[in-house]
């Protein structure tokens, strides 16, 4: 099964159109990429944002503070 034109590479190269497939498509690739890099870093933000909120809430006490602050930890 072949997905470009060639069926064999003992051909003259100038008369080739193309020789990989989804030839065109290039640009939609990178936004789609582009697209879902930003995502993954806008959710990584907000999943890190809950978590470090998360251990405040567990871990910042008073006595916590205290003993954090004067050596004690």
């Amino acid at each position: 099964m072949s997905t470009t034109p060639l069926d064999s590479w003992a051909v003259d190269l100038a008369d080739v159109t193309f020789i990989y497939p989804f030839v065109g498509s290039e640009f939609i690739m990178v936004v789609i990429g582009v697209v879902l890099w930003i995502a993954w870093h806008i959710w990584q933000v907000k999943f890190e944002n809950a978590t470090y909120k998360e251990d405040i809430e567990k871990h910042a006490t008073s006595e916590n503070l205290r003993k954090a602050t004067s050596g004690e930890i």
